[in-house]
């Protein structure tokens, strides 16, 4: 990403070509579940922050990376073994069917998470 985007918008539209219609469906469904939310670029990378970090998501070659932290992705463990993850990040090709389901599911968690104060942690 070679600009500086200041809105998510802006971020999408300076993404990969090939990952922008899964960024817009991923930014469409985080905006559905944390309609709240306040919306930030940090570090150069797409925010959703309520009055915490929710979520964030970011635009690579070949992939999308949606970062709940790992409290968001613990409760989802075996789902998610047949997918490229890390501690807090889950990795989705842009070339490989996109996981709707599983990444509102996980969000929603994440939401409730906050609410319920279960996440102490950034990550």
């Amino acid at each position: 990403m070679s600009n500086s985007p200041n809105t998510i918008d802006e971020y999408i539209q300076a993404a990969p070509v090939a990952g922008q219609e899964h960024l817009r469906r991923l930014y469409a469904l985080l905006k559905s579940v944390a309609p709240q939310a306040q919306e930030a670029i940090k570090w150069g990378t797409p925010f959703f922050i309520e009055p915490r970090f929710i979520f964030a998501f970011s635009a690579h070659k070949a992939h999308l990376n949606f970062t709940p932290s790992s409290a968001g992705l613990e409760p989802f463990a075996e789902e998610l073994k047949p997918h490229k993850t890390t501690k807090g990040m889950l990795q989705v090709p842009y070339k490989e069917p996109w996981p709707e389901d599983l990444i509102r599911r996980i969000a929603e968690t994440r939401v409730r998470q906050l609410k319920e104060r279960k996440d102490d942690s950034f990550w």
